[in-house]
């Protein structure tokens, strides 16, 4: 059964770990997924943080938009998928890195992750997704 706006929209603001697609300019590839972190509020749009010089990155600025798909197994399987152009993409800042690590790691962890993160990552952007096309369903407790 398909979510409503409300409750696919407070299903993506949870902390799960997205899947992201992107199409990919090479010859004889299938789209890019890989799984991801990314912050959401219902109602806006979102956004992930990524190097701009990885696949991930220059296939994002190339096709101009990508897709967001996270899924639960419990207590029912539920799944959200979203997708859309990209509005805005800007340097990262210790703040959005901050504000990221917060929403998927205790307290006591986001301090060392983002000293690791800065020191390991290199240069890192935001990108920022406005939510254009949905798909979702809770097949309840099958």
């Amino acid at each position: 059964m398909a979510l409503t706006r409300e409750e696919r929209e407070q299903f993506l603001a949870e902390p799960h770990v997205a899947a992201l697609a992107v199409n990919v300019a090479e010859r004889d590839r299938s789209p890019l997924t890989v799984p991801i972190w990314y912050q959401y509020r219902p109602g806006g749009d979102i956004w992930i943080m990524t190097g701009p010089n990885s696949r991930k990155g220059k296939s994002i600025a190339e096709a101009g938009r990508f897709c967001l798909m996270v899924d639960r197994v419990s207590p029912t399987v539920r799944y959200v998928s979203v997708e859309g152009p990209v509005i805005s993409t800007v340097p990262a800042t210790r703040e959005r890195l901050v504000e990221m690590s917060s929403r998927y790691l205790s307290a006591e962890k986001v301090d060392g992750y983002v000293d690791f993160a800065l020191k390991e990552h290199g240069e890192q952007v935001v990108i920022h997704m406005r939510p254009q096309r949905w798909l979702s369903s809770d097949l309840g407790e099958i």
